[in-house]
């Protein structure tokens, strides 16, 4: 569904628009099921492939809608999540790796590909899992929980007369002399 023909994009740009389940992809249907989120929406794709050059241009977006926990409040939540991208696709085999060579900014987005078509798939699945949040929050100024009674501090202060523990005389706080 995301694989184009390299001739088709030799004679004209291609156009590709598509919406599919999270599941169709691997990678995310792993995201999905280790529970680090949970896709709620379905991926949508759009991408145009054109020919440049010696390479093939291809700039895209890709959308969903996940579901996730905060990692301050543990409170489940939604956000939309997308990336736009440019990715050069080059039938080259790239820089021998025993050279040196300095990158430019077009070698870190480019893909190589090999036979007579190019599958998208992978890249599309690698810029949807780039855009999950490592820590994800319900809000910016979330609270978090309390940590000594653990309630919700989103919802109020919790009145269990919390304190800031001293940390240096922590361990001297249950200390009694004998005489």
């Amino acid at each position: 569904m995301l694989r184009v023909k390299v001739e088709e994009i030799k004679l004209k740009p291609v156009e590709l628009i598509v919406e599919e389940p999270a599941s169709g992809f691997p990678a995310l249907a792993e995201v999905d099921g280790s529970g680090e989120c949970e896709f709620i929406a379905p991926v949508r794709v759009h991408v145009t492939a054109l020919r440049e050059y010696d390479h093939i241009r291809v700039e895209g977006n890709v959308a969903s809608k996940v579901r996730m926990h905060c990692s301050r409040c543990l409170e489940p939540f939604e956000r939309d999540i997308s990336s736009s991208f440019t990715l050069f696709y080059s039938d080259k085999t790239g820089i021998p790796l025993d050279d040196e060579a300095e990158l430019t900014a077009e070698d870190l987005v480019s893909v190589h590909y090999e036979g007579d078509s190019i599958d998208f798939a992978g890249e599309i699945e690698e810029q949807l899992i780039m855009d999950i949040p490592y820590k994800p929050l319900c809000r910016e100024d979330c609270l978090g929980l309390c940590s000594n009674c653990g309630a919700n501090l989103n919802d109020g202060e919790c009145g269990c007369g919390r304190e800031a523990p001293n940390l240096k005389f922590g361990v001297l706080k249950n200390f009694k002399v004998n005489k």
